[in-house]
């Protein structure tokens, strides 16, 4: 089965969708499945350097009070499928663009589900700035990547406009928010849903497969 995930590598509940998609597809171990990490971009306008985090999380929900309230339900849900959020140590909004052209590239070594998951830690657990070049390279090479190879890419623009043009397919298709998931590409479910939901599409998407 083939699984589309569009995703923003600076969504939490990507990271706790990617969780609850494992949890869903451990349920269903007779299943076979193969990943395309589709590129969405939360903050198009970022800055190349990014912006103050509580800044633009005040910008975006309106208060500390309600940015705290916002995040206390992630923190808690992110628990409930092993990951240990530190938001505190975020300083920083990145600009998304160049940890999804990282994982576009590691696609073709096979190795993009390593990289997504690096990024997700890196930047959730550790407060790390997954725009910043030193930090892309870093993830890069623990997963395998050749480390000038990857400094080479990310210095031009390859799969810089592929980025931008997924991101429009996605709203296209009437995603507006992330995570989603595309089973077969027939089947459109939005949201970092319960692994028990996932797990009832996984096995509608076989039925409609079969159909067709």
């Amino acid at each position: 089965m083939d699984i589309q995930v569009i995703y923003d590598t600076i969504c939490p509940w990507c990271f706790i969708g990617k969780r609850r998609l494992e949890k869903a597809l451990a349920l269903r171990p007779d299943i076979s499945v193969s990943y395309q990490w589709r590129p969405f971009l939360l903050n198009r306008e970022m800055p190349p350097e990014g912006i103050d985090r509580t800044a633009y999380l005040i910008r975006k929900f309106g208060s500390e009070a309600r940015v705290r309230r916002i995040y206390g339900t992630i923190a808690e849900t992110g628990q409930s499928v092993d990951i240990d959020f530190a938001f505190d140590r975020i300083h920083r909004t990145p600009n998304s663009v160049d940890s999804h052209r990282l994982v576009m590239l590691a696609v073709r070594e096979g190795l993009a589900d390593a990289v997504v998951e690096r990024l997700f830690v890196e930047y959730f657990l550790f407060g790390r700035d997954i725009g910043a070049r030193d930090v892309l390279l870093e993830i890069a090479e623990s997963v395998g990547l050749d480390r000038e190879g990857i400094d080479a890419y990310l210095d031009g623009n390859t799969n810089t406009e592929a980025v931008y043009d997924e991101n429009t397919r996605a709203h296209r298709m009437g995603v507006n928010g992330v995570p989603a998931f595309v089973f077969n590409g027939r089947m459109v479910i939005a949201g970092a849903q319960e692994p028990q939901v996932l797990a009832r599409m996984l096995d509608a998407a076989l039925v409609t497969g079969d159909a067709a």
